[in-house]
């Protein structure tokens, strides 16, 4: 009995740190449940199609860090994946012993993503070949709909990692009238492409800083769920059938 409460205990934790790079990214001005939002699609500009890596850090108003760690993203005409190892963040929210259990799980690599065109939202655990799959909220689908009028305001220039770049003011009011602003490093080398983000929200500040960035158009299968995937539809339903499986198989 212990024993499965202690493999319970680690599917929630799994289940939330599936959303621990998500939630960073939920930082961004009216961040979705999933993470990913209008929003940050527009921040790209017109860069709608490419593949990049990206370090994440989420610092509290004390600029004391919450959580950091690396993200993969692709990008196709406003659907978005981003890529994030469990094992590779740093966070209070997972200790080393939880990451280490959860790779030994097989729950510890997690695909968010943000399918635009479908108004859907997907977690992907693909070394247990699961998935969550449910609706964008309401309010995330009105914003694709109708998307805020960004302002663009330059700053001024910079040297980001060896690479000019154009700092950016970028301010628009939300659908209940909340003002927000972000700020982007932008390369004009890269068609304009942000190298570097940093956006504020409920005091946490979030910072994504890009490389090996390429301006092609990712797999289309990369924001599919794999044909054999299991479904579900939340993460409660997820984490029981994980444990069920566990269970049935003799998973200690």
């Amino acid at each position: 009995m212990k024993t499965m409460q202690i493999s319970l205990r680690l599917c929630v934790l799994a289940a939330a740190g599936g959303l621990m790079a998500s939630s960073a990214l939920a930082q961004m001005p009216g961040g979705s449940p999933a993470g990913i939002n209008a929003a940050l699609t527009q921040l790209f500009g017109k860069n709608n199609t490419f593949t990049a890596k990206a370090a994440m850090q989420v610092l509290d108003k004390d600029k004391k860090e919450l959580a950091s760690g690396p993200l993969e993203f692709a990008m196709s005409e406003g659907n978005v994946r981003v890529d994030v190892d469990i094992g590779k963040l740093k966070s209070d929210q997972i200790p080393a012993a939880a990451a280490a259990s959860l790779k030994q799980m097989g729950m510890e690599r997690i695909a968010s993503v943000f399918r635009a065109d479908k108004q859907a939202m997907y977690l992907i655990y693909p070394s247990l070949e699961v998935c969550v799959d449910s609706p964008l909220p309401k309010a995330e689908a009105e914003a694709l709909l109708h998307p805020p009028k960004l302002t663009s305001t330059e700053l001024g220039k910079e040297v980001l990692d060896g690479v000019a770049v154009v700092k950016n003011k970028l301010s628009y009011t939300d659908a209940q009238g909340v003002s927000h602003d972000a700020y982007t490093w932008t390369a004009p080398s890269l068609k304009g492409f942000p190298l570097q983000v940093q956006t504020e929200e409920k005091g946490n500040v979030l910072m994504l800083r890009f490389s090996d960035v390429k301006l092609t158009k990712p797999e289309a299968k990369l924001f599919e769920i794999p044909a054999g995937y299991t479904k579900y539809a939340d993460m409660q339903a997820m984490t029981m059938g994980v444990m069920k499986k566990m269970m049935n198989s003799g998973g200690q």
